[in-house]
């Protein structure tokens, strides 16, 4: 049995250059969770156990009915409280909602059943804060980032040089693709997407 790959299949959603360019980001469906605190922190790792619980839940269940598929890359939409204030807050008042993909024949009847198992088998209510959600980002710019998550004030910086030079404005949620995963990649050779709609 192949395995669906949605890093493939919506391959420009997954690749990006070192220089800012637009892509037209395909609508689908997420599993998501919603959180508020430093990234890599306490909370932010207790959110993530039952995102991926649910998400390998969820494809071992489509793989038992003949749709088996790679869960796919982890993704993050990241807001302050007061979007106006210059001044980034403390690390400790970040807000973000931690995302992963899912192929077009997953459900939310399937979710709503994964996340019930993950509670039964693996004692994780959290499971219940999992939310199977629809996003339709649409017209983007992107760019790519290479090095630690710390360091990415100036790719950012250069990714909305690019949408006020193209004469496009920005909208909605900053966005990011983790490309790497930092357990097994070193600082300065993590890949990571930065996303921003635009209009």
């Amino acid at each position: 049995m192949s395995k669906l790959d949605l890093t493939k299949l919506y391959k420009d959603g997954y690749t990006s250059r070192a220089e800012p360019g637009v892509v037209d980001v395909p609508s689908g469906n997420f599993l998501t969770i919603t959180g508020r605190g430093a990234p890599g922190g306490e909370v932010y790792r207790q959110k993530l156990e039952p995102l991926y619980a649910v998400a390998y839940r969820l494809k071992f269940m489509s793989k038992h009915a003949g749709n088996d598929f790679v869960v796919c890359k982890l993704e993050g939409l990241w807001w302050f409280d007061d979007p106006g204030n210059l001044i980034m807050p403390p690390r400790e008042q970040w807000n973000w909602k931690m995302m992963i993909r899912q192929p077009e024949f997953a459900t939310a009847e399937m979710a709503t059943a994964a996340k019930q198992e993950v509670e039964a088998k693996k004692k994780l209510s959290s499971a219940q804060e999992v939310s199977f959600d629809h996003f339709d980002e649409g017209l983007s710019a992107q760019v790519m980032h290479l090095g630690p998550y710390t360091e990415e004030e100036a790719t950012i910086a250069r990714l909305h040089a690019f949408i006020e030079d193209g004469g496009y404005q920005a909208h909605g949620l900053h966005h990011e693709i983790y490309l790497s995963d930092p357990t097994k990649v070193a600082p300065e050779k993590l890949r990571t997407i930065i996303r921003q709609p635009i209009r």
